[in-house]
């Protein structure tokens, strides 16, 4: 389905909502007149009155605005990266050369170039948890994962995921048995990285491209488990 640019500017107001959930987080409760100052103007507003005054000024045409979110979200978004994975999880032969040279078995697919030159690909397994942040700014796979998520570029997210990994990952919604060990990968302009999420159970009958529909950008970024959609509709 086409991304038109009012749903591109509504997910944008939700990544803004997490984000900000997440920063509230980690401050203690405090009771101050002026707390409500400190919450940031809504993105989103500011992307729609901008996009409003380029078109009113002739500047930019509503169509390229269209097609460049497009290519962001389906061409050279996560989608990508979920080829990656499904294949990785079909085909051991390619997995083996991901995890041993991600860039050039990601090549292998089609994709690379901005952000993918160096990239590493880091598997989860059953007794091993990875997860990726960048703590200067907010390197990033965009070959494979696109457009970065605000939360990923937050300080917020940044300073408290190598602190308190566990802790963050619980905001998200991920609760890691004590036993599975974490392991917290900066990404940098050199090298970047990708996570390798675990095959769910059950989906052993599911072809590549319905193994590829599952995978999200969250997991391949480590604040998620791929699931197993319930009946329903619901993962």
């Amino acid at each position: 389905m086409k991304t038109s640019r009012r749903d591109f500017i509504a997910k944008s107001g939700a990544a803004a909502a997490a984000m900000h959930d997440l920063a509230h987080a980690q401050e203690p409760h405090q009771e101050h007149d002026h707390e409500h100052s400190l919450v940031p103007s809504d993105p989103a507003l500011r992307v729609k009155s901008l996009e409003s005054l380029l078109v009113e000024k002739g500047l930019v045409d509503p169509a390229a605005l269209d097609a460049l979110v497009d290519t962001y979200e389906h061409k050279i978004g996560p989608r990508n990266g979920a080829q990656v994975v499904a294949r990785a999880w079909v085909n051991s032969g390619f997995k083996q050369r991901l995890l041993a040279d991600g860039t050039t078995a990601i090549a292998e697919l089609g994709f690379g170039g901005r952000g993918g030159d160096y990239l590493q690909v880091v598997e989860n397994t059953p007794t091993v948890h990875n997860l990726v942040v960048c703590t200067l700014c907010s390197c990033y796979p965009w070959a494979v994962l696109g457009l970065p998520p605000i939360w990923y570029k937050s300080a917020a997210y940044r300073s408290r995921v190598v602190i308190d990994p566990r802790g963050v990952l619980r905001e998200f919604g991920l609760e890691l048995p004590k036993d599975v060990e974490v392991r917290v990968h900066d990404s940098t302009a050199e090298l970047r990285y990708l996570v390798l999420p675990e095959r769910p159970a059950g989906t052993e009958s599911l072809k590549e491209a319905e193994l590829a529909a599952l995978v999200t950008r969250d997991a391949m970024i480590g604040v998620a488990k791929v699931a197993v959609p319930k009946p329903g509709g619901r993962a």
